[in-house]
């Protein structure tokens, strides 16, 4: 909640949030009770929608909803066939699995972490590949299976995702988890039309911003969200980062900075 502003932008009392601009990283305050920042980041919360949920959506559910946007505003359709979602017990990935299956779409999710298929068929994945089946190098054209992928992996497996994309499919690229490295061939898209759509959440202007997440506030399940979401307080933030990092936790972690 804003407490004091000197911008016609916002007004006290107006209940915004705040991701991306470098947040945390080049601008103090990601994790603290008050922060002093630009108007022009803040997204008014929308309605329907809590601080306790717009926190267990997070940046992770905005860049994941800023992907199946991607995949709408290129055309792609539930009746086109199925669409992978790599890095799946992760936050974008599992709410990408959400949103996804909500729009009606056959969702088939990746992951390196096998025990939690079931959890995965929750949010609404309809069938569930270890990730190993992407993750190696593979070969420039594979066969076409993919209608569209949310990708926030990279590297090896972001090539294979686009080898194994039908003709004419989309892939939304937003992550780096395996790697920064890109080993991929133009076979993909030259011969299958294949489109490689980035994904950038830190510096998407406004409008595009508040479109999200007013898509967020229609259409994520909140049972789904609390069931892939879980609250540590401030005093456990470092402890739980280097899992957060080597891949072990499973979907959102909301920090109570005020317990």
């Amino acid at each position: 909640m804003v407490e004091r502003s000197t911008s016609p932008l916002v007004r006290e009392g107006d209940r915004v949030l705040l991701n991306g601009w470098g947040a945390g990283e080049r601008h103090w305050g990601c994790l603290a009770q008050c922060a002093s920042v630009k108007a022009e980041w803040l997204v008014a919360l929308p309605d329907g929608l809590d601080s306790r949920a717009a926190m267990g959506l997070g940046t992770a559910g905005y860049t994941a909803m800023l992907c199946v946007l991607q995949l709408e505003r290129h055309g792609v359709r539930p009746s086109d066939g199925e669409v992978l979602v790599t890095g799946a017990a992760g936050g974008v990935g599992g709410i990408a699995i959400a949103l996804l299956a909500r729009r009606g779409f056959t969702v088939v999710a990746s992951t390196g972490r096998p025990s939690e298929a079931p959890y995965l068929r929750r949010l609404g994945a309809s069938s569930v590949i270890d990730r190993q089946e992407l993750s190696a190098p593979g070969k420039p054209l594979m066969r076409e299976r993919w209608a569209a992928v949310v990708d926030s992996v990279g590297s090896h497996t972001l090539a294979n995702a686009c080898a194994s994309t039908r003709y004419g499919g989309v892939v939304a690229a937003c992550g780096l988890a395996q790697g920064m490295d890109l080993p991929v061939t133009v076979a993909p898209f030259i011969l299958r039309g294949v489109t490689l759509a980035g994904v950038d959440s830190v510096m998407a202007p406004l409008a595009v911003r508040k479109h999200a997440w007013e898509c967020l506030a229609a259409e994520m399940d909140r049972d789904l969200l609390a069931q892939m979401s879980s609250e540590i307080g401030l005093a456990e933030a470092i402890a739980v980062a280097p899992l957060l990092l080597a891949g072990q936790v499973r979907g959102r972690t909301v920090v109570n900075v005020n317990a």
